[in-house]
């Protein structure tokens, strides 16, 4: 199993137009902007989507259009998460999951489960699912860390073939890369360590940024991989401002700012999230330019 989401996977987010409906247009163009920049695999309805925001109809006829872009030019990877383990249990059968290399699934939130309860959340949907799972571990989001021992623990288990982790404590990374079984991948969930776990013997990214610059940083993964770690760094020191600029006002406005730039699509975003400001818009520009 190992290998086959190795590299740059990217957390696609969700173009609106002004009143707020769903761009297609927009949508289109993103996914082939993020192919053309060889990109390795798409992430649909993760955090980056605004998937919470989005409808169950909405969220169908996304996925669907997605599917049909990006036309089984590359893998595909489906968010399916939530605080109500029955929930998702229901959602992951319901789910027509014959297109999908695998799912992305969030530690559940708000009501902040204790190490067993993950555990046991995890072993639950490890038994629902048909295909691969992806744990995701993001305390900033959900309140709770999923700890090393319990991902180490999760990953003895027959469907769930790695973790997608932002936890921001590289002392975590290292131990789960440290002692993971060898098929296990250990995919960064920030833009920012990527390299560096890659560097420690990670498998790659799912990323934010990487839609706003795929050819980048793709090619910088890819370095990473092969071991050119100079290549690798030269391309993340050039891409750092813009690291912090798509992330210093919240997750997707900043990367809809950078897709807007580009010319991909608006960045009209949904309540609660609202636009960058305008200095910020400013730097975004600046540093595109």
């Amino acid at each position: 199993m190992s290998g086959f989401l190795r590299g740059t996977g990217v957390a696609l987010a969700t173009p609106f137009n002004e009143d707020g409906s769903i761009d297609y247009n927009g949508v289109t163009s993103l996914v082939n902007f993020c192919i053309d920049g060889n990109i390795e695999y798409l992430v649909v309805l993760g955090t980056t989507a605004e998937s919470v925001t989005l409808s169950k109809d909405e969220k169908k006829k996304l996925v669907d259009h997605i599917l049909k872009v990006n036309d089984k030019r590359l893998p595909v990877v489906l968010g399916i998460g939530g605080n109500n383990t029955a929930a998702v249990l229901a959602e992951i059968k319901e789910t027509d999951l014959s297109d999908f290399t695998a799912i992305l699934s969030v530690v559940p939130m708000y009501n902040r489960p204790n190490q067993e309860g993950i555990y046991q959340h995890y072993k639950a949907v490890n038994d629902a699912s048909p295909i691969p799972v992806l744990l995701y571990n993001v305390p900033s989001r959900t309140g709770t860390n999923m700890t090393a021992e319990t991902t180490l623990r999760l990953a003895q288990l027959d469907k769930i073939v790695g973790v997608k982790e932002a936890v921001g404590d590289f002392t975590q990374v290292l131990k789960i890369i440290k002692d993971k079984p060898d098929d296990f991948l250990v995919i960064s969930g920030d833009d920012a360590l990527a390299l560096p776990a890659v560097a420690a013997g990670g498998d790659g990214v799912i990323s934010v940024v990487g839609q706003g610059f795929p050819e980048e940083f793709s090619e910088m993964i890819r370095f990473g991989l092969s071991g050119e770690t100079e290549k690798a760094f030269k391309i993340l020191y050039t891409l750092l401002p813009v690291l912090d600029y798509a992330f210093e006002e919240g997750n997707p406005a900043g990367i809809k700012n950078i897709l807007k730039v580009k010319s991909i699509c608006e960045d009209y975003v949904r309540l609660p999230l609202v636009s960058v400001s305008s200095d910020l818009a400013k730097k975004i520009k600046t540093f595109i330019e």
